[in-house]
């Protein structure tokens, strides 16, 4: 007896309906817990003023994020995350926990309180977007990429509108000069007015999930459009004495790529302050942190130390001193945060100790009945 292909049973399962938004066996097994509560596993794709809403094999849920708002900014609810929901039927429907992350893209907060803010949670690529409608920034994008690796990503540099460098040698030129600052980085030029590079950024972002980042007027929102194939985010025009625009995106997005991937689009940083990305500062510049090791000095300054191999290095016009006093700024800028932070982190013990001091006095006192209320 003869059966035909499409009568033999499938041994292969259907994909989880969460699977084009990341899901995969390893979330499944970190999930294991929840769903014997009863609750169902959903994806964080927009948070905003204490509720967020997150897609889940059912549709999207808007829940109320109450459950899921510690002290540390850095454990708040992020878009990206993956959650345990309330099943249907209660109003409203709760975050009840967040499962831990892979992956973060944190960038330290204008305040002087010296905070990390989470932009993005469970990230593969980090797709810095630079704009080539005003001049190239190399220490920026600097900057970026040290955030992008500190948060366990990938990055990818993406130089938007090519099509106002319509000189092919030119925009070639470009590309070099960004990948000289990225090594071991994708770097690719990108008209998304034209098309031009699209499949190549598309190949990059289709398997995992990609953030979007850069400043205002870097063509986000319009990147964004042009990879989902649809107008999803809002564009404006830049202004033409700057180069820049005002914020069209306002929230953190996670959108499906239709060709595979998502992709979590982001307001534009006025800002891309580091925050304890020294490992990062280490990848970015890596052929310094090789040759510091040839210095005569373990903690030398690359300043004026005798044998210095950095310096040297500048001296023989083998590294750019505009390289190396980015290095240096970034680490120091580094540092600071670092310190502060350790600071913050100091004074909370201690007023936790003198918290805990007093209960226990307190305690002590009410047992021995000299304390009353």
């Amino acid at each position: 007896m003869k059966f035909s292909s499409s009568s033999v049973p499938s041994s292969v399962p259907p994909p989880h309906p969460l699977a084009r938004h990341g899901w995969d066996d390893g979330w499944e097994a970190e999930f294991a817990p929840y769903a014997e509560r009863g609750l169902l596993p959903g994806r964080v794709v927009r948070v905003d003023r204490g509720r967020c809403d997150v897609v889940t094999a059912g549709g999207v849920v808007h829940a109320d994020t109450e459950f899921v708002v510690p002290r540390d900014p850095m454990k708040v609810v992020c878009t990206g995350d993956w959650a345990a929901v309330d099943p249907a039927g209660g109003d409203p429907r709760y975050v009840r926990a967040l499962l831990p992350r892979r992956t973060a893209f944190v960038r330290s907060t204008s305040s002087k309180r010296s905070e990390g803010q989470i932009l993005a949670a469970n990230v593969d690529h980090a797709v810095i977007a630079v704009s080539l409608a005003v001049e190239l920034d190399l220490g920026r994008v600097e900057r970026f990429l040290a955030l992008a690796w500190e948060s366990g990503a990938q990055p990818v540099v993406v130089l938007t509108k090519s099509d106002l460098t319509p000189d092919a040698t030119g925009l070639s030129h470009l590309v070099q000069d960004v990948g000289t600052v990225a090594p071991g980085v994708p770097v690719v030029a990108v008209s998304a007015l034209y098309g031009d590079g699209l499949d190549v950024l598309a190949a990059l972002v289709g398997d995992g999930t990609s953030v979007l980042l850069g400043t205002s007027g870097a063509g986000k929102s319009t990147l964004a459009n042009a990879l989902v194939g649809a107008d999803v985010m809002d564009v404006q025009a830049i202004r033409d004495v700057d180069g820049k625009g005002r914020h069209t995106t306002t929230t953190r997005n996670l959108l499906a790529l239709p060709g595979g991937g998502v992709l979590i689009d982001t307001p534009g940083l006025r800002g891309v302050g580091l925050w304890d990305a020294g490992g990062g500062v280490g990848q970015v510049f890596a052929e310094i942190e090789e040759l510091a090791a040839d210095c005569r000095f373990h903690d030398c300054a690359h300043e004026a130390e005798p044998h210095c191999a950095v310096r040297a290095a500048v001296d023989a016009g083998d590294l750019p001193e505009r390289r190396l006093e980015s290095y240096r700024k970034l680490l120091r800028e580094n540092q600071r945060i670092v310190a502060k932070t350790d600071a913050r982190l100091r004074a909370e013990i201690r007023r936790d100790w003198k918290r805990k001091g007093a209960e226990g006095r307190a305690a002590k006192e009410m047992k021995e009945g000299r304390l009353r209320f």
